[in-house]
């Protein structure tokens, strides 16, 4: 939707599905409540669109961008199942802290808190962040060794500093080095955005396999 009340404005919708054989289609943008409306065609979860918007007045055209916008269709996740994803994770990256100071200010037994940021992890991003996936994307695990997904690798990957960070304290209480580079990987994980490389449907995949069954 774009908001304007100029009636000489025109707009169209130039679009095709990312990552397919498809060729780009064109729609005019219909003007509903002092807006230009354009429609995109619903996707499945993952299934991914990119579109361009044109303007025109007066004989003169506007792109509004210089490479088309991609955008990433998603289905519904029960609050049943994202609520407590959230909640674990929150509560992982909050004793992940409290580790943190207690490395550095009273310098004790960390174990305790490690065995926390463990549980709350692995609950959080392990059993429920798939589950989470499954509804949203159609799939629960696309990380490593499967696929790229960001956010599942990340998630593994922060899970094992932490596992092996309560393994050496089990032997060696004292221990510093491996809470602290759990805690690091920890803030490290946590500064990349979500989502990032997130999984998606390649229609040329689908194309390529359909070609083959033909012959």
């Amino acid at each position: 939707e774009i908001a304007t009340d100029n009636s000489n404005i025109t707009g169209s919708i130039t679009q095709k599905r990312y990552k397919s054989f498809d060729e780009w289609s064109t729609s005019d943008m219909t003007r509903k409540e002092g807006k230009l409306v354009g429609i995109i065609p619903n996707q499945p979860p993952a299934g991914k669109v990119e579109y361009v918007i044109k303007l025109a007045s007066n004989g003169k055209t506007y792109v509004l961008t210089d490479e088309p916008v991609v955008i990433r269709f998603k289905g519904a996740v029960p609050m049943a199942v994202l609520s407590p994803h959230i909640f674990f994770m929150f509560f992982s990256m909050l004793f992940a802290l409290r580790t943190g100071l207690e490395l550095f200010f009273r310098r004790i037994d960390t174990k305790y808190y490690v065995g926390v940021v463990l549980v709350t992890l692995f609950f959080g991003g392990l059993v429920l962040g798939p589950i989470v996936q499954k509804f949203a994307f159609g799939a629960y695990w696309t990380g490593w060794p499967f696929g790229h997904d960001l956010t599942d690798n990340k998630t593994l990957f922060v899970f094992i500093f932490w596992v092996i960070a309560w393994f050496v304290l089990r032997r060696k209480p004292q221990n510093r080095l491996w809470p602290f580079l759990a805690v690091a990987a920890m803030i490290l994980v946590y500064s990349i955005l979500h989502s990032v490389m997130g999984s998606e449907i390649d229609h040329t995949k689908d194309a390529k396999q359909n070609t083959e069954l033909d012959k």
